[in-house]
């Protein structure tokens, strides 16, 4: 498990669109091009999963409730599928924690590192083809 302290000026939207943007990227590395599953996201008052074989995906009204916790400092819970690998992540205030199973040491030392970059930008990195990955089609 990495974790890593950051003080950044970031809307909450982006500061979540960047730590799963650069979750995601940093995984494939060793997964190579499998899907980017969001397993179950879980806040103090609700937890959000997939319903039945759809993939989970952030509505406006996950996002609020999302983006609301993190302007209050609350905990917000991310389990992430990529192939084999099994990603854990904690946003908790200024707090990002990583845990990931199969890959342990190199992954999230790899994520941690480049979060603790692009979330000092004024305009960190995200792809813009990640956003309709992880949000549904309007």
């Amino acid at each position: 498990m990495k974790t890593l302290e950051i003080e950044c000026a970031l809307d909450p939207r982006k500061k979540l669109m960047v730590m799963l943007f650069w979750t995601n990227r940093k995984a494939v590395r060793t997964e190579g091009c499998e899907p980017f599953l969001l397993k179950k996201i879980t806040t103090q008052d609700n937890t959000y999963t997939p319903e039945g074989t759809k993939l989970l995906k952030l509505s406006d009204e996950i996002l609020n409730d999302l983006e609301q916790n993190i302007a209050d400092g609350k905990p917000l819970n991310f389990e992430v599928d990529i192939g084999e690998e099994k990603i854990k992540e904690t946003l908790e205030g200024n707090t990002i924690t990583v845990s990931t199973m199969k890959d342990e040491s190199e992954i999230e030392g790899e994520i941690v590192d480049k979060l603790s970059m692009e979330l000092l930008k004024k305009y960190p990195a995200v792809c813009e083809s990640f956003n309709p990955r992880i949000t549904p089609l309007e």
